[in-house]
């Protein structure tokens, strides 16, 4: 699958191109790669390739790895393989469909030739697309292997065509399939029974993510919301952490982070002035947490993602 033009800056991994280098950081630590670039999250809509693209350039094998702000849906059409999430290894065969939620640590190894396509979104779009849909975000907040189906395959396939082509509306098309297909896994879970229907505690969840969609502006901390749902701040956090695996601190910080990137990355807006329009009275202290958070500062941030290798 060719990119054209610019695009072809887009996907450029810092994972290593070497197999050598690759069984080196293997016996160190896991590795948190950005797929996008070194540290940009939004050059483009998406970002679909091959599995051949990357993997031949491995032996067929990618190390265990992460990546911090992005979702990765991989489906195999031909070929096989296996998978570790989070240390449980999984066999995979064609039409197997696999859900990296953001964060989670991952390696395959593939069968030579193995065909299919890895879909990846970046937070901020799966934010914008899942918004009024709480339960389908915690669905895909957990990563899992489910058989796909041909439906599923078709729409893979057509992210495919649209990324590597220029067309008009190109974005809008993206994101529309983008919509489709995070529908269709979610449902293809549900049908699998991989996601809990009936979490412990699920209506204190959904009522705290709709409460933090309409204070996170406010700087609300873990109290204020636990006072609001009357509960207490550890029970909410726990409750927050068997869900989603963080605390309901960091939620709070992600939610307002998730906004700076977007003003970061669609305005001309100064970094001052955006800590001013999200209620950060210490622009020093809007730095911390968005460092914090994403682990780069808002500068680097903006640097790195308006750099002209990675521009569209």
């Amino acid at each position: 699958m060719a990119m054209a033009g610019c695009a072809k800056y887009l996907y450029d991994s810092n994972m290593p191109r070497e197999s050598t280098n690759r069984r080196a950081k293997a016996a160190t630590a896991i590795q948190t790669f950005s797929l996008f670039g070194e540290s940009t999250h939004l050059p483009d809509v998406l970002h679909c390739e091959t599995i051949a693209a990357r993997s031949a350039l491995h032996d067929w094998e990618l190390s265990p790895h992460r990546h911090g702000q992005l979702h990765q849906l991989l489906l195999l059409t031909a070929g096989g393989g296996a998978v570790q999430l989070e240390g449980k290894r999984v066999e995979l065969a064609p039409l197997s469909l696999v859900n990296i939620a953001a964060g989670d640590v991952h390696a395959f190894s593939f069968q030579r030739g193995t065909q299919g396509w890895v879909t990846t979104l970046a937070d901020e779009l799966l934010g914008e697309i899942l918004a009024q849909a709480g339960d389908v975000r915690r669905a895909l907040g957990q990563s899992f292997v489910i058989n796909g189906n041909v439906g599923i395959r078709d729409v893979v396939a057509s992210i495919a065509d649209e990324f590597a082509d220029r067309s008009p509306a190109r974005a809008l098309v993206l994101r529309g399939l983008a919509t489709t297909l995070l529908g269709l896994v979610a449902r293809a879970a549900a049908d699998a029974a991989v996601v809990a229907r009936d979490l412990p505690d699920s209506n204190l969840l959904r009522r705290f993510e709709a409460l933090l969609e309409t204070q996170f502006l406010k700087h609300w901390s873990v109290s204020d919301y636990a006072r609001a749902l009357a509960v207490s701040p550890t029970h909410l956090s726990r409750v927050t952490r068997a869900a989603t695996g963080r605390a309901a601190s960091y939620l709070i910080d992600e939610r307002i982070v998730r906004e700076a990137r977007r003003n970061l990355a669609y305005t001309q807006l100064q970094i001052a002035t955006i800590a001013d329009t999200l209620g950060f009275n210490d622009a020093a202290y809007f730095s911390r947490v968005f460092t914090r958070v994403t682990g780069v500062s808002p500068r680097q941030f903006r640097a790195q993602l308006f750099a002209p290798s990675g521009k569209l």
